[in-house]
């Protein structure tokens, strides 16, 4: 009899979720989150703002590793090689969508690697001029690089980010050529910008915080419209109509990753969202929460890949 009882709790414990033979609960370990940009730059502030109530949520540390370099493309290749099994997960911008229009030479396509899992934030990025500058709004700043074609520099985070198709597209709408110098984050951007040593930078306002400490100047936002927590910044917009552009983060996991994974980073993602302080912190940094799923940020991803597919066409533009 007792033969049979230890049979029969067998049987029972085969039959309940997460625990059959050869599968384990998931998370069952630290869950690593590869940002491949530099640390204090936009997806970096943003990972870690929600950093705790996402390990929180889900019961195991949320580890936050910065990898940098190629536009993002050194961790993506990181989370690319690691196993598809959850714990190693990319937090990406739109550069995700604009890189692999330009760079013919990655080892892997963007697009079959990763699963986009949730949208986290959206945000318009900022064009701030160093101290010294000869011009402190827009118009000044296009005047100037009317004068002297192709000798005002503006960093980014890197060549075919986000933000150097924000210059790209700025350029097409103004009728300038300015000279573009890529960086491995929005913080190297700022500390070069607040040094002088780079006209100006098309970055994320968390980013440029640091510099306007410096000196650092902001005279326009990529946004359609202004910012309800940055009113004072004007938009591209109001001098060139039409232009219209926002970078978001998000979290990527590699193709292959199983379904229940994904649904509990997605759920934990935006479980973190919806803390009170984490909403004022992001706020503060410039940031738009949303509230997202995967097929919704898949919708902006394709959206995003064809306005780069069109400035593609439009300038030219080509790295490797």
């Amino acid at each position: 009899m007792a033969r049979m009882t230890r049979r029969l709790f067998g049987l029972g414990m085969l039959a309940l979720p997460g625990v059959a033979r050869g599968q384990a609960a998931w998370p069952d370990r630290p869950v690593r989150l590869v940002v491949p940009y530099s640390a204090g730059g936009v997806a970096d502030t943003i990972a870690r703002i929600l950093q705790a109530r996402v390990s929180e949520h889900l019961g195991q540390s949320f580890i936050i590793e910065n990898r940098t370099g190629a536009s993002g493309a050194i961790g993506a290749q990181a989370v690319h090689g690691a196993p598809a099994d959850g714990h190693t997960l990319l937090f990406e911008g739109a550069t995700f969508a604009t890189l692999p229009e330009v760079r013919r030479d990655l080892p892997f396509d963007y697009a079959r690697a990763f699963i986009p899992v949730v949208q986290v934030t959206t945000q318009p990025y900022i064009i701030g001029v160093r101290a010294g500058f000869p011009a402190t709004d827009l118009a000044g700043f296009v005047a100037q690089a009317q004068q002297r074609p192709g000798l005002v520099t503006y960093g980014t985070p890197g060549v075919a980010h986000i933000g150097h198709f924000m210059g790209e597209a700025l350029q097409m709408a103004a009728g300038i050529r300015l000279e573009h110098v890529p960086f491995r984050g929005g913080a190297d951007v700022a500390r070069e910008l607040a040094g002088g040593r780079i006209d100006a930078g098309i970055i994320s306002y968390s980013s440029l915080r640091p510099a306007v400490e410096r000196g650092t100047t902001l005279i326009a936002s990529t946004a359609g419209r202004r910012q309800a927590s940055l009113p004072q910044i004007p938009v591209i917009a109001e001098s060139f109509p039409g232009y219209d552009m926002s970078s978001w983060t998000g979290v990527f996991a590699p193709a292959g990753t199983p379904e229940a994974a994904v649904q509990r980073i997605s759920a934990a993602m935006r479980a973190a969202l919806a803390d009170p302080e984490a909403r004022r912190r992001l706020d503060a940094a410039g940031a738009d929460a949303v509230q997202s799923d995967p097929e919704a940020f898949a919708a902006v991803i394709r959206r995003d890949r064809e306005t780069a597919r069109r400035i593609v066409v439009a300038t030219g533009l080509r790295v490797g």
